[in-house]
């Protein structure tokens, strides 16, 4: 089990030597895997616990809340995500305006030092840490250095970067020539978000990009129209992909994956809608229960690929044939994917 603390408060006394690492993590991409696989394997070999620091709310979220990032994911998820990869505690850091005053000094002091009792600190080239960032890699080397605790650092990892992505399901071998390599981060994973590019977010993160929320009642639009859909409330986690219609999963609470197709927007071939996720459940089996009830049931919705862009279209009649073409389209992605499309418990 996982030690989860809100402070260093709560760190028992005699809780180390440590291996620590710090950061953000906002997703768990591949290159925070490589840094937790880094620490996991320093951990073991120098006799150590393996600690992740991270901070919440997001440091951009507290110095610019005007023009913060939206995060890939909340902080819940966050630590889930986090707990899977065997390290033995977290350290959760409220990040606030005073907090952020503290010396590149006096943070190592406070929390690797005092706090953890660090015998290595985990870090990548382009850490950062202390008042204005002014702490960097050389500053940790010669704070290791003046405390007795080792720095590793931790190569980037990359991966191939898609120059474009005009056709949303490019053949292999056109999606092997038309690449380069990137180093992954945060920002990239954003990036291919709001251009709808959850193929390639997936590939950054190492699995399907998710969002995390209870499940609403709508307008009721998409059961009238033979389409029920489990609309996911305003205040879900995790960053909303570009507007379009997705192939992807709905994990209800008791974990079955349910296949669907997600609608992202605000349904231009109504007035008044506004901007909502929602899932329709495709190749329900004949034994699921008549009235399938979701509502009030807090649920996963995963992005598999892209299908198309929003379109208004002249009438329900023209938006019914439009949405049969998709569910046929996502049922084909899934299975294409090695996934399936049908349920899995």
């Amino acid at each position: 089990m996982v030690l989860i603390w809100h402070g260093v408060d709560e760190i028992p006394e005699d809780f180390g030597p440590t291996a620590v690492t710090i950061g953000n993590f906002d997703g768990v991409h591949r290159g925070h895997q490589q840094v937790l696989a880094r620490l996991l394997s320093t951990a073991r070999e120098s006799g150590s616990r393996a600690v992740a620091v991270t901070f919440d709310p997001h440091p951009a979220q507290v110095h610019r809340p005007d023009t913060a990032p939206h995060l890939i994911m909340g902080i819940e998820d966050r630590l889930a995500a986090l707990s899977g990869y065997g390290l033995d505690a977290i350290l959760v850091l409220h990040y606030t305006l005073d907090f952020a005053q503290q010396s590149a000094e006096d943070f190592v002091r406070s929390i690797f030092v005092d706090a953890l009792h660090a015998s290595h600190v985990v870090v990548g080239h382009d850490v950062r840490f202390g008042r204005g960032n002014a702490g960097d890699l050389a500053a940790m080397q010669e704070l290791g250095e003046r405390f007795g605790f080792g720095v590793v650092v931790v190569e980037e990892f990359t991966e191939q970067a898609p120059r474009h992505r005009a056709d949303p399901l490019p053949s292999a071998a056109e999606a092997a020539d038309d690449a380069e390599e990137r180093r992954c981060s945060s920002t990239w994973v954003r990036e291919a978000l709001e251009s709808g590019d959850v193929r390639t977010a997936a590939e950054i993160l190492g699995r399907p990009h998710a969002m995390h929320g209870a499940v609403v009642h709508g307008a009721s639009r998409g059961r009238a129209l033979g389409f029920p859909t489990a609309n996911l409330s305003h205040d879900a986690a995790g960053h909303v992909p570009a507007d379009g219609i997705y192939a992807g999963w709905l994990i209800d609470e008791a974990g079955t994956r349910w296949p669907a197709a997600i609608s992202v927007g605000s349904n231009p071939t109504f007035a008044g809608v506004a901007r909502q996720v929602e899932a329709h459940v495709i190749d329900r089996p004949d034994e699921a229960p008549e009235d399938f009830d979701l509502y009030g049931q807090n649920v996963v919705v995963e992005f598999v690929d892209r299908l198309r862009g929003m379109v208004a279209y002249r009438g329900p009649e023209a938006l019914v044939e439009q949405m049969k073409l998709d569910v046929d389209a996502a049922r084909h992605v899934l299975a294409a994917s090695g996934q399936g499309g049908a349920p899995v418990r």
